[in-house]
């Protein structure tokens, strides 16, 4: 019987995000597709099947939240995790009321991204 792992999608303008967060999900036995502007994400098709979405909030484009938003529009209820290397305090309770279940200020810990995705999971 096949194992079914839950597909976490990863959307960062920064190749070096796209590169090793993937690899750390997998290792945390998490299916993982990986895509470099919301645009590409839009564009899969993977949204479906995507369980939860690691999300960078300032992108070129189409930004993070923008992102969310045009998921909830089309009633895509993904759960989000926002990944920022913008260390504005502004912006994290601002997320996080509009229903993400985590903002992680980069560079951040294993521990967190766990923590983040249980959250997520767990739907808060």
């Amino acid at each position: 019987m096949m194992e079914v792992r839950l597909l976490v999608a990863v959307v960062d303008d920064d190749e070096s995000v796209r590169e090793a967060l993937p690899d750390l999900l997998r290792e945390f036995g998490y299916a993982v597709r990986a895509f470099s502007s919301a645009q590409a994400f839009l564009a899969s098709d993977c949204i479906g099947q995507t369980k939860c979405l690691i999300l960078d909030i300032a992108m070129p484009g189409m930004s993070g939240l923008q992102l969310q938003r045009e998921l909830r529009q089309r009633g895509q209820a993904i759960p989000v995790v926002f990944i920022t290397a913008h260390a504005d305090e502004s912006v994290r309770p601002r997320v996080l009321e509009q229903g993400a279940a985590a903002c992680l200020l980069k560079p951040f810990s294993e521990e967190a991204l766990l923590a983040a995705l249980s959250a997520a999971f767990r739907g808060n």
